[in-house]
């Protein structure tokens, strides 16, 4: 089941990094399109946007998996690996709950909108749950991955005080 998350947590990154890729296209296309033809579009900025939002969402769950977000080290230096293994369970358990949270009302949210027909209040009309359902798929995918990282841990993987080291 982990090598099954981490492929998912993998596979989500991907595609995140090519949401990005083309957004810089789809921006690139309306500005030569606005600048050089004088004929901008209607839909390049809210589906950038929609792209945008659904990059940071799948990609959390990578990002926590690579220990690549931010962390503040006051005191970690000072801390035994005992102790820095402990603190760093204790961090993937908060994760986990406030992502348990998010994925729980995010869907709340989704369920809702499918439910009244909102829609965006562009010209194109795009119904809303297609953008807030980034919330509970991004979180849920970031409530595996901890619970993942958190057995990892528990099974005596590595504990990460830094970017720069391991401990």
């Amino acid at each position: 089941m982990i090598k099954i998350i981490d492929t998912i947590t993998k596979v989500a990154a991907s595609f995140s990094a090519w949401m990005l890729f083309v957004i810089g296209v789809m921006v690139t296309f309306e500005v030569v399109m606005r600048k050089v033809f004088n004929s901008p579009t209607i839909w390049v900025d809210e589906t950038a946007r929609f792209c945008l939002v659904w990059a940071i969402y799948l990609a959390s769950a990578h990002i926590l998996k690579s220990r690549e977000l931010i962390t503040v080290e006051l005191f970690t230096g000072s801390l035994s690996p005992a102790k820095l293994k402990i603190l760093e369970f204790f961090a993937l358990t908060i994760i986990a709950i406030f992502s348990a949270v998010a994925t729980y009302y995010g869907a709340e949210v989704v369920l809702e909108s499918i439910d009244m027909g909102r829609k965006t209040s562009s010209m194109l009309g795009v119904p809303k749950w297609i953008t807030e359902s980034a919330v509970p798929v991004g979180f849920g995918l970031l409530l595996a991955q901890a619970v993942v990282e958190m057995i990892k841990l528990a099974k005596g993987g590595e504990v990460t005080a830094s970017a720069e080291h391991k401990i």
